[in-house]
């Protein structure tokens, strides 16, 4: 079989969608492919169709022994970097790739790329949005769900890459046209150890870029401001206040670019004021890319966020129930917590090694907190004396403890910020069971008049 990964022995370190996908391309491609992977067979989803490309899958751990004869490991965002499977590769010098440099490798199109600890989904969105909107055929992917990878070989005129921490820890030759860099709060320390080595990985989106080439950054976070000065090229800054020459934000509502002179966007609609960050971050990408202003602004009004980002998914009793299970760190729910007055959050999971005190500086703005997850007995502990805050065993029972605490009208958010592994399968899970609980709340309600 000919292909650009003929003669490779690649070992593809987990069998999830990231897995799978690398695994497909690096077939199609000429590579003898092997997978590693924790899970009993019985629990691997994609089995059936790993097989079929006539993969080999060990299952039950990701045992050293496994890259036998491997000359590449290609490994999925969700294996930790100390894994002792990618230690023994570091020491035998055998190259670790991860989905965004596998994907970099068979990309023939250009490409921007997002990243940060929050908004990457919703800014890759409004890009894509923007750049159909002028005419060109563009698509997300990467960390969304639909891999770099499986995109960049399907025909698209450009791509618009969701790179996630993870997967920027192993990218060599990744080389985005425009990157972006939104923002940066402890996150993911538990995976990166410390949090220059969770900063660095996040720097890697503009490693291979040239002087020619832009990179977005956000001049309203410091922290993330000082890693986006490193960038090779040119900067283009972005903000919530008025911009200086060559940046984007806002004035008197206007989304305003003045990156030739001046070009006023227009407004944010109201019922998207947590999303104004994002917008002009991607404002600023699609203009660096060459998309006509008119073009940006309509697709900044044409695009629809995402489910699991503040969302309304129930209205009971005068309460309004808000899904922002997206917010998995603290960083995000308190952005959550600063688009709503008087509410009950909902808070708890798995912290992944992070503060969670500097939630307590919101206690003014909430009614009260139910606790949920591995991290309840230190939300108890952080916000007692400050607000209300009782315990719940499951995300249903949250629902309703948050039902009776809330206010008449009031708002019941659910704004984690932790990771859902403690109680769910992923994040998704968690919003659509307390979209669940609560719709079931507002049907007894109903029924009893």
């Amino acid at each position: 079989m000919s292909g650009i990964f003929a003669g490779v022995r690649a070992v593809v370190v987990g069998a999830g969608v990231a897995g799978t996908a690398a695994s497909r391309v690096l077939v199609e491609e000429g590579a003898e492919v092997s997978v590693s992977e924790s899970r009993p067979a019985d629990r691997i989803e994609r089995l059936a169709e790993l097989h079929a490309l006539g993969v080999l899958v060990s299952v039950g751990g990701h045992d050293p022994s496994h890259l036998d004869g491997a000359t590449l490991v290609v490994t999925s965002p969700g294996v930790p970097q100390d894994a002792p499977i990618l230690v023994r590769a570091q020491e035998l010098g055998i190259p670790i790739w991860g989905e965004l440099e596998l994907g970099a490798r068979v990309c023939e199109v250009p490409f921007l790329a997002v990243t940060g600890t929050n908004g990457k989904t919703t800014t890759t969105g409004m890009i894509a949005s923007c750049l159909r909107a002028g005419g060109v055929e563009a698509i997300g992917c990467g960390n969304i769900g639909h891999p770099f990878a499986t995109a960049a070989r399907e025909g698209h005129e450009v791509l618009v890459v969701e790179a996630s921490s993870f997967q920027l820890r192993f990218v060599e030759s990744f080389h985005p046209r425009v990157s972006v860099l939104l923002n940066l709060s402890p996150d993911h320390l538990d995976w990166h150890g410390t949090q220059d080595a969770y900063e660095d990985a996040k720097g890697n989106i503009f490693r291979e870029q040239t002087s020619d080439e832009v990179h977005v950054g956000n001049r309203d976070d410091e922290r993330a401001a000082a890693v986006s000065r490193r960038a090779p090229g040119r900067v283009i800054w972005f903000g919530l206040d008025a911009p200086d020459e060559g940046e984007v934000g806002y004035r008197d509502g206007q989304l305003v670019a003045r990156l030739d002179g001046g070009t006023s966007l227009g407004p944010v609609d109201g019922e998207r004021a947590g999303y104004r960050a994002d917008a002009a971050a991607a404002a600023a990408s699609s203009l660096a890319f060459g998309v006509a202003p008119e073009a940006v602004r309509l697709g900044l009004t044409s695009y629809t966020p995402a489910r699991h980002r503040g969302e309304v998914v129930a209205l009971v009793d005068g309460v309004r129930f808000i899904d922002n299970s997206k917010a998995t760190n603290v960083h995000a729910a308190l952005a959550a917590i600063d688009g709503v007055h008087d509410a009950v959050l909902i808070a708890g999971g798995r912290a992944k090694g992070v503060d969670l005190r500097p939630l307590t500086t919101r206690a003014e703005q909430l009614r009260a907190v139910v606790a949920i997850g591995e991290s309840a007995d230190t939300l108890v502990e952080i916000f007692e004396g400050s607000v209300p805050v009782r315990r719940a065993d499951s995300i249903e029972g949250a629902t309703a403890i948050a039902l009776e605490l809330a206010g008449r009208p009031g708002s019941v958010l659910l704004a984690p910020a932790c990771a859902s592994w403690d109680m769910f399968e992923d994040y998704e899970e968690r919003g659509d069971r307390f979209s669940a609980a609560a719709r079931a709340l507002m049907e007894e309600v109903s029924a009893r008049g």
